[in-house]
């Protein structure tokens, strides 16, 4: 459990990493902008994926019962976030006559 839970917290801050790399040069990475409408929003999708897994890995190893279930409740919220208002949809194509 142990070496998957450092495995899940490594790959949080991979993407906590990333997304703010993204946000702050203000640039996705080509393949990655394909699939958001806009860089920000590349940015924030993978910045609050990142820090939903690592409350949510920092939650489970937490003692008491409480803090694991606040921990993937507010996981679960960031989540949402990221899906329902910075989800990847594709840029807008400017069509030709």
């Amino acid at each position: 459990m142990v070496g998957t839970a450092f495995l899940g917290g490594l790959i949080g801050l991979a993407l906590l990493g990333f997304g703010a790399r993204i946000l702050v040069s203000g640039h996705a990475p080509a393949v990655i902008a394909r699939s958001f409408r806009a860089d920000r929003e590349a940015g924030w999708y993978h910045l609050l994926f990142g820090v939903a897994l690592v409350i949510f890995v920092v939650g489970a190893r937490l003692p008491g019962e409480a803090s694991g279930t606040t921990a993937t409740i507010l996981s679960i919220a960031l989540v949402a976030v990221a899906v329902v208002r910075f989800r990847p949809r594709g840029r807008v194509r400017d069509e030709e006559p």
